[in-house]
Order: C-alpha cells, then structure tokens, then sequence
C-alpha cells in the first residue's frame, strides 16, 4: 500500500475545497478515500463525493462485516450524527497513494491501524474570527440555516483541535489557509515531498 494524506483541521478552515482541488490535481496520482456518515447530505453535496451518505442500518451492517475500523458519534442540535472510515484491504492492497479528509480523532485511528508512516497528516489552520465568519457566511447562504448546529461545531472544535490533541496526534506540520492558492501549493508540494 502506497500513503494516505490526510486533510484535517476545523470546520470552516477550507478544509473541503482544499480537498476537492487536491485531489483534482492529476500530477498528484491520489486516490479517494470517501468517508461514511449518517448525517444529512447538505446542500450542495454529493453522495459519494463528500460522504458516503448512509442509515444507521447500512451503518450496523457494515460493522457486522468488520469493515468498520472507526467511528465518532456526536450529539448535535438535530440528533445523534455518526461519521465513521469503512477501509477495504482490498482497495488498500495496490500500490497506490490515497487522499482523505476527517477528524484529529479519526486520522489517529486511521495511523493506529494502517501504521505511521503510511498515514500523513495535512493539518490546515485559520484565524479563529476568520473561521467564525465564514461559518456565519456559509449558514446565511442556506436555505435553512442551522446557526446552532454551527454554533456546537465551532465550540466543539476548540476541544477537537486543541494544541494538546494535535500534539498528541503526533502532527507537526500546519498549513495556514489565509491564501487559498498558496495554500494549495503549499500542500501539493509537501505531498509531492513525501510521497
């Protein structure tokens, strides 16, 4: 199995649209890992793009099938959401490089059982006003803004991604999304570095 880069970092760091470019960039060969939710699909989103979007039945199956290696629960304003890494080691057998997105906690699980060094974290980062602001600015785009959804996300990510659990994580490295196209750059040769 080749390495697998992993976006992480705070909602509304830019994190998803980094993600997307990244992964669109052909020079850099990776392949989608697509994680699992139980969420709603949000406007704007496609299945099997961002998430794969599934019940808590598709959920229980695929844990019955051991394909399950981890998974978040968390307690939101509008229920019990799961967010969970379905890996195939068939999928994960060839020789090839892979590109995923999630939580501080999931990319620790992720490295716990594909090893170290086959999983690189891409931790991206943002002023905490800035962040706040373009989490208001993407709410006021909907057509049914959740504020207080993304009021429980905001506070939630100051525990999530606390110096002590990045630390913890082992993630040295953080690129800093104040340049959206630098940023990108940034990151696409750090991949091309560590491959």
């Amino acid at each position: 199995m080749g390495k697998i880069f992993y976006i992480t970092g705070p909602s509304s760091t830019g994190k998803d649209t980094i993600f997307k470019r990244i992964r669109n960039q052909k020079i850099l060969q990776l392949k989608n890992i697509v994680m699992y939710t139980t969420r709603p699909i949000r406007e704007g989103e496609e299945d099997g793009v961002e998430y794969h979007f599934v019940n808590e039945e598709e959920l229980d199956r695929l844990e019955m099938e051991g394909k399950v290696i981890e998974k978040r629960i968390y307690d939101t304003f509008h229920g019990f959401w799961t967010y969970f890494t379905v890996i195939d080691r068939d999928l994960l057998s060839e020789k090839q490089d892979y590109l995923m997105i999630g939580t501080v906690e999931s990319f620790v699980k992720t490295k716990e059982y594909l090893g170290e060094d086959k999983v690189i974290p891409i931790l991206i980062t943002v002023d905490d006003g800035i962040r706040l602001q373009r989490a208001l600015n993407r709410e006021l785009a909907e057509e049914h803004p959740k504020f207080q959804e993304m009021c429980r996300r905001y506070l939630a990510d100051a525990e999530d991604f606390s110096e002590d659990k990045i630390k913890r994580a082992g993630i040295k490295k953080e690129f800093k999304n104040d340049d959206l196209e630098k940023c990108i750059s940034e990151i696409s040769k750090y991949i091309v570095t560590n491959k």
